[in-house]
C-alpha cells in the first residue's frame, strides 16, 4: 500500500484525503475484479479446484486425500500471511506450488499445467464469483471499503493490474503517466495559445510571456549559446527548452501533497536519458561524415598508429567509449532520480518523526519544530527543483555537443 502522508512512487491510483472520497460498495460485486483475486475466500476457491485437478493427475495417488489437501491449503494461507515485508501476500496458489511445492510438477508437464490452471481460472472466473451467493459479510465489506477510502483508482482500458501498486497484464495507465500526460498538455496548450497570438500579430506581452521568456533568455544566454555556439545554439534551444519546462513541470508536481514527482520515477528518467542519447546519435550520423558512420568513428581519439597496432587497440577504444557513452547517459538519469528522491525521504522522515511524538508529552514542542523544519525543507526543495532541471538540461546540451562535432 502507498504511504498515507507523501507519495514517493508510481502507483494505479490517486489517493486523496479520505474524507473527500468515500469508497461505497455494498456488495463483492461492486468491488473491482482485481480486488476480488486479492480476497481470501475467493484464493481459497481457486486453491481447492486447482488441488482437485492436480490430485486427479496424480498417478501415485499421493495427493488424493481430503487431509492432504486441507494441510496444503493450510500451509499455503500461512505462507501468504508469513514474512516480515509481506512479499507474499495476495499471491495466488499456483504460484506457491511453483516455488514451495515443486515436487507436484512431477507428473505434469508445462503446457498441461497451463491448460489445467486456464481451466481452473475459467471455471472460478471473478465474473461468475462476484454474482455467486452467499456475498460477503457486512464487516469485510466495511473493512474493504476503509482500505479503498481516499483512492482514486485509474481507469484500466488497456491492461489488468494485480493489485494497487502491480501490473498484471497489458498497458496499464499508473499516476506519473497521467501527471506526464498533465505536464505535456499544458505545456502544447500554451505554447499553442502565444504562438497563435504572436502569428496573428499581437504584440508579446503579460505576465505569462514574460514569465517564459526568463526561462527562454537564460537558456539561451547560459547553455545554448556557450554551448553550441550562436548557430547551432538557435536550432538545439527549442529542444533543450522542451526537455527543461518538461522536467521542470514534472519536478514541481511532486511539490504538491499526494501527488508526487514523475522524476522520482527511474523509468521517467531513464527514459529523459534516452532521448538525449537517440537525439545526439540521430544528429550526429546525420551531420558527421561520412554518412552514419561518421558518428561512431568520431567516439574514438585520432591517433596515429602502425596498422598492427591499430587493429588491436582501436577496437578496444571503441568499446570503452561506447561502455563510457551509454554509462554518463545512465549517471544522467539517476543523477536526476537521487536528487528528487532523497528531498521526498528527508521530508517523509521529518512528517514521521512528528507522528511518533505526537502522543508524547513533548507534543508542543515536536509539533512547531516539524512544521518549521517541513516549511524550510520544502523551500529548499523548490530550489532543488528548479536547480535539477537546469543541471539536466545543461549536461543534455553538453552531451549533445559532444555528439555533433569531432573531438
Amino acid at each position: 500500500m502507498a504511504d498515507p502522508i507523501l507519495h514517493i512512487k508510481d502507483g494505479y491510483y490517486f489517493e486523496v484525503p479520505k474524507m473527500l472520497w468515500r469508497s461505497r460498495n455494498d456488495s463483492k460485486s461492486d468491488f473491482p475484479d482485481w480486488w476480488v483475486r486479492l480476497d481470501d475466500h475467493f484464493q481459497h476457491t481457486e486453491a481447492e479446484k486447482i488441488y482437485d485437478k492436480l490430485a486427479a493427475k496424480d498417478p501415485f495417488g499421493a495427493m488424493g486425500g481430503e487431509q492432504q489437501k486441507q494441510q496444503m491449503i493450510s500451509e499455503y494461507e500461512h505462507w501468504k500471511h508469513s514474512g516480515a515485508d509481506h512479499a507474499n501476500a495476495g499471491k495466488p496458489f499456483d504460484l506457491y506450488l511453483l516455488s514451495e511445492q515443486k515436487e507436484v510438477f512431477q507428473f505434469i508437464d508445462g503446457p498441461q499445467w497451463m491448460i489445467l490452471r486456464d481451466d481452473v481460472r475459467g471455471e472460478v472466473a471473478v465474473a461468475n464469483y462476484k454474482n455467486s451467493r452467499p456475498d460477503w459479510s457486512p464487516h469485510k465489506i466495511e473493512q474493504y471499503n476503509h482500505h479503498l477510502h481516499g483512492k482514486i483508482l485509474i481507469p484500466q482500458p488497456f491492461g489488468e493490474i494485480k493489485n494497487l501498486n502491480e501490473k498484471a497484464d497489458g498497458f496499464c495507465i499508473s499516476k506519473f503517466m497521467v501527471l506526464e500526460l498533465i505536464v505535456v498538455l499544458c505545456l502544447v496548450g500554451t505554447f499553442n495559445w502565444l504562438g497563435r497570438r504572436v502569428r496573428d500579430g499581437d504584440r508579446p506581452r503579460g505576465r505569462l510571456w514574460n514569465f517564459l521568456e526568463v526561462f527562454l533568455v537564460f537558456l539561451r544566454d547560459d547553455i545554448a549559446y556557450p554551448v553550441f555556439g550562436k548557430k547551432d545554439g538557435d536550432k538545439f534551444l527549442p529542444f533543450l527548452w522542451t526537455v527543461f519546462l518538461f522536467i521542470l513541470g514534472c519536478n514541481l508536481l511532486g511539490m504538491i501533497p499526494w501527488l508526487g514527482s514523475p522524476t522520482a520515477a527511474f523509468g521517467v528518467t531513464v527514459a529523459l536519458a534516452v532521448v538525449i542519447l537517440a537525439t545526439g546519435m540521430m544528429v550526429g550520423s546525420l551531420r558527421l561524415k561520412p554518412f552514419f558512420i561518421g558518428y561512431w568513428l568520431n567516439l574514438m581519439p585520432q591517433m596515429e598508429l602502425p596498422f598492427v597496432m591499430a587493429i588491436l587497440i582501436k577496437p578496444m577504444l571503441m568499446a570503452i567509449e561506447l561502455l563510457g557513452l551509454f554509462i554518463k547517459h545512465g549517471v544522467l538519469a539517476v543523477r536526476l532520480l537521487a536528487n528528487m528522491f532523497a528531498g521526498h525521504l528527508v521530508l517523509l522522515g521529518i512528517m514521521g518523526m512528528a507522528l511518533e511524538v505526537a502522543d508524547s508529552r513533548f507534543w508542543y514542542v515536536a509539533a512547531p519544530v516539524s512544521i518549521l523544519a517541513s516549511t524550510l525543507f520544502s523551500c529548499l526543495e523548490l530550489f532543488v527543483v528548479l536547480l535539477q532541471a537546469y543541471v539536466f538540461t545543461f549536461l543534455a546540451a553538453l552531451f549533445l555537443n559532444s555528439a555533433i562535432h569531432h573531438h
